[in-house]
C-alpha cells in the first residue's frame, strides 16, 4: 500500500456528508478500530492465557502495552503529520497497521503477542491524530463539522456497544488470533477511502518548523509515565514502590519537557497557543470529560456486580442507557448547538455531566434507576461537548498544527480517564479491609466500598466542575472576543 502513487485531484469543500461519503467511512473505520482494539480483544484474554500459557503479568501487558503506546505516542505522531502531510501519515499507519495485526498468526508466545500488542499501538497511534484533523479538510461550515464529527463517532460508539458481543461470538467458531486478523480488511478498506477520498496533503499548509525530537521524545515518555503510574496504582496500589518510581519519572519527564519547550527555538509545539481561550477551553472540558466517564465507568460496573451481586451479562446491559443515550442524541448535537449556541450548549452538556456524576455520587447506591439516569446526564452532556470541544480546539489552532492538536485533545481526555480511574481505584483500596472480590459477601464490605465510590465520585465531580466553570469562562471571553466559535 505504498503512498508514492497518483495523488487524489483535491475537491471543493463539500456541503453535505453524502459528498464525501468515502472520506467519512474511511475516517469512521479508523475511529472504529480505535475504539474496539482493547475492548474486543479483552473477551479472548482467558483463551489466550490457556492457549499460550500466558501468566497475569503476561495479559496484563497485552492489554496495557497497547494503550501505553497508543495514548503516549499520539502527539508525537500529531506533531510529525503537521510537518511531513497528516494524509500521508494516516495512509502509512493504516498499511503498518494492518501488517502488525496479520503479525499475529506468527505469534506463539506470551512475548510475541506483547510485542505484536505494542506495535499495533504505535501504529494505531500514527493514525489518531489524522481522523479529526483530515475532517477539517473536507468542509468549511462549522455546522457540516459538527455533524460529520458526530456521525464518526457514532460509528465509534456502536462499535464499542457491540464490540465484546461480536467478540464473544467469533471465539465460538474462529480461534482468538481472528479477532486481531480482522483488522486487516478494516484497515485496507480505511485506506482506500481515505487514499480516493481526501485531498492530497498541500505543502504550504504543513509546519516548516524542524521537529523537536528531544521534545517529543520527553514529551511522550512523560504521558506513557504518567498512563503507567495510574495503572500501576489500580492494580498494585500504592503500597508498593513501582507506582511510585513511575510517578516520579512522570514528573521529572514533565519538568525537562517542560524546561526543553521553554529554551528551543523550535518547539513540538508552540505553547503559546493555550492561552487563545477556546483552545484551553477545549482542552479542559476533554479533561473533566475524562475524568467523568472515568467516575462513572468504572465504579458502576463494579458496583453491579461486586455489591448488588448481577453477573458481567447483566452489568453490560445495566450500562446500557450510556451507549443508548450516547447514540440517540448523536443527530440532535447540531440542532442544540444551533438553538443555543456553541457557548451556551457546551455549558450546558457539561452541566449534565456534572449532575449526573453528583446524582451518582449521592443515590446511586440505593436504586439502579438513579444509576440510569446519571448515566443518561453524563452520557447526554459527553456527546454534546465532546462534539463541541473537539470542533473549537481545532478552529482555534492554525492549519499547519491541527494534527498535533487533535492528538493534544485525544490525549487531555486520555490522561484525565486514567487519573480518575487511578483516583477511585485508590479511594477504595484505602478503604476496604479486604478484598474486592469479597466485599459483597458482608454488609459491612458492601458499605464501606459504597462510601469509597461516594468519596472518590464526590471528590471527581469537584475537580470536573472547577474544569468547567474555568473552560465556561474561557469560552465566554473567545465568545466576546469574537476570536473562536465555542
Amino acid at each position: 500500500m505504498s503512498t508514492d502513487v497518483l495523488e487524489a485531484p483535491a475537491p471543493a469543500r463539500a456541503t453535505s456528508l453524502r459528498a464525501v461519503w468515502p472520506a467519512i467511512l474511511g475516517l469512521s473505520v479508523v475511529f472504529l478500530v480505535e475504539m474496539l482494539d482493547n475492548s474486543v480483544l479483552n473477551v479472548a484474554l482467558p483463551t489466550i492465557a490457556r492457549d499460550l500459557s500466558a501468566s497475569a503479568t503476561d495479559l496484563q501487558w497485552i492489554t496495557s502495552g497497547y494503550s501505553l503506546l497508543f495514548g503516549g505516542l499520539m502527539i508525537a505522531f500529531g506533531a510529525i503529520a503537521d510537518r511531513y502531510g497528516t494524509r500521508r501519515m494516516m495512509l502509512i499507519g493504516l498499511a503498518l497497521f494492518a501488517l502488525a495485526n496479520l503479525a499475529v498468526l506468527a505469534v506463539r508466545t506470551p512475548g510475541e503477542l506483547v510485542a505484536v500488542r505494542a506495535a499495533v499501538g504505535i501504529t494505531a497511534a500514527m493514525t489518531a491524530p489524522g481522523t479529526m484533523a483530515l475532517c477539517f479538510r473536507l468542509f468549511d461550515a462549522e455546522n457540516m463539522l459538527m455533524r460529520a464529527t458526530s456521525f464518526i463517532a457514532t460509528v465509534g460508539l456502536v462499535g464499542l456497544a457491540v464490540g465484546p458481543t461480536v467478540g464473544g461470538l467469533i471465539l465460538q467458531v474462529l480461534p482468538w488470533q481472528a479477532l486481531l486478523v480482522m483488522n486487516v480488511p478494516i484497515a485496507v478498506l480505511a485506506w482506500l477511502c481515505i487514499r480516493g477520498g481526501i485531498p492530497a496533503d498541500d505543502a504550504t499548509n504543513r509546519n516548516t518548523s524542524p521537529l523537536d525530537l528531544p521534545g517529543a521524545l520527553l514529551g511522550t515518555a512523560t504521558i506513557i509515565l504518567t498512563l503507567w503510574t495510574a495503572t500501576l496504582a489500580v492494580e498494585d496500589g500504592w503500597g508498593k514502590a513501582a507506582p511510585w518510581l513511575a510517578g516520579t519519572g512522570a514528573l521529572v519527564s514533565a519538568a525537562a519537557f517542560v524546561l526543553r519547550e521553554r529554551r528551543t527555538a523550535h518547539p513540538m509545539f508552540d505553547f503559546k497557543l493555550l492561552k487563545r481561550p477556546a483552545v484551553s477551553a477545549s482542552l479542559a472540558y476533554e479533561a473533566a470529560m475524562g475524568l467523568g466517564m472515568a467516575a462513572i465507568a468504572f465504579s458502576v460496573s463494579l458496583q453491579l456486580q461486586l455489591v448488588w451481586g448481577w453477573s458481567a451479562a447483566e452489568a453490560a446491559l445495566g450500562n446500557l442507557p450510556q451507549v443508548v443515550v450516547m447514540l440517540a442524541i448523536g443527530p440532535f448535537v447540531e440542532k442544540i448547538v444551533d438553538r443555543l449556541g456553541t457557548h451556551r450548549a457546551g455549558a450546558i452538556g457539561a452541566s449534565s455531566v456534572v449532575g449526573g456524576l453528583l446524582l451518582y455520587a449521592l443515590l446511586g447506591r440505593y436504586d439502579y434507576v438513579w444509576i440510569a439516569i446519571a448515566l443518561a446526564l453524563t452520557a447526554a452532556g459527553m456527546r454534546v461537548v465532546s462534539t463541541i470541544a473537539g470542533v473549537t480546539v481545532m478552529r482555534g489552532l492554525p492549519e499547519d498544527q491541527t494534527s498535533i492538536g487533535a492528538a493534544l485533545s485525544d490525549t487531555s481526555q486520555e490522561v484525565a480517564s486514567s487519573i480518575g480511574t487511578a483516583v477511585t481505584g485508590t479511594v477504595v483500596a484505602a478503604t476496604l479491609a479486604g478484598t474486592l472480590a469479597g466485599i459483597g459477601h458482608s454488609a459491612a464490605g458492601a458499605h464501606s466500598f459504597e462510601n469509597a465510590i461516594t468519596v472518590s465520585t464526590l471528590a471527581l465531580t469537584a475537580v470536573c466542575a472547577v474544569l468547567v466553570v474555568w473552560a465556561a469562562r474561557r469560552t465566554k471571553i473567545a465568545a466576546l472576543s469574537g476570536q473562536d466559535s465555542l
